[in-house]
């Protein structure tokens, strides 16, 4: 439909190794349905030399684990980020993929100092990602603070209804009935203000009678 007439497979690995296979197949236990050969990229022995300034965001982003020399280490990460930041422009895919050169280059904190003196620019765009990172986890932690706190509130509410009611038909609560309204679900609790509608006891309420 597509008018596809090629497809090349291409299979990237972390590290070289004897135990790599040289063929794949598609298929289940019983049935095979397709079996290939691929094009292995072995990051570990890609010289990062090739793409320092490549405009394939894949491979920018993956120079922390091409070959290097480990002399070369800020500089890699220098570039890795300079390609997330001008060959990716959707921010949230940026702020998703900074944590993978992060990871993947694992800078000391010498190594970090040597990154931010030497790379100004960079680093000052770094930072507003990462400022922006950690005002949305507040903004998103406050909103679901504000949710479970109204949910709360909301069932603090009904426990304090239902009490008066209670009281109001049935005199003083027990301290056994006192617990069991603190510790009842909203379910729960909207259930029992239901039974209290046509029940003459306590027992009534809670579906004991």
């Amino acid at each position: 439909m597509l008018t596809t007439e090629r497809v090349v497979p291409v299979v990237i690995f972390l590290h070289a190794s004897p135990a790599i296979p040289r063929q794949l197949a598609l298929g289940s236990e019983h049935h095979r349905y397709l079996t290939f050969d691929y094009l292995a990229c072995v990051l570990g022995v890609t010289p990062a030399e090739q793409y320092l300034d490549s405009d394939n965001l894949v491979a920018r982003l993956n120079l922390p684990n091409m070959q290097w020399a480990p002399e070369q280490k800020v500089e890699i990460y220098a570039k890795a980020i300079e390609g997330l930041l001008t060959l990716e422009p959707n921010i949230e895919k940026q702020i998703k993929y900074i944590d993978f050169v992060d990871i993947y280059t694992g800078l000391s904190a010498a190594e970090r100092q040597q990154y931010e003196a030497r790379y100004p620019k960079e680093n000052t765009a770094m930072t507003g990602l990462a400022e922006r990172l950690r005002t949305e986890g507040i903004q998103k932690g406050m909103q679901q603070g504000m949710q479970q706190g109204m949910q709360q509130g909301m069932q603090k509410g009904e426990q304090t209804l239902l009490r008066k009611q209670l009281v109001r038909r049935f005199g003083p609560l027990n301290e056994k009935t006192e617990q069991r309204l603190q510790q009842a679900t909203t379910d729960e609790l909207e259930q029992w203000a239901e039974n209290l509608l046509d029940a003459q006891s306590l027992s009534d309420v809670f579906g004991e009678g």
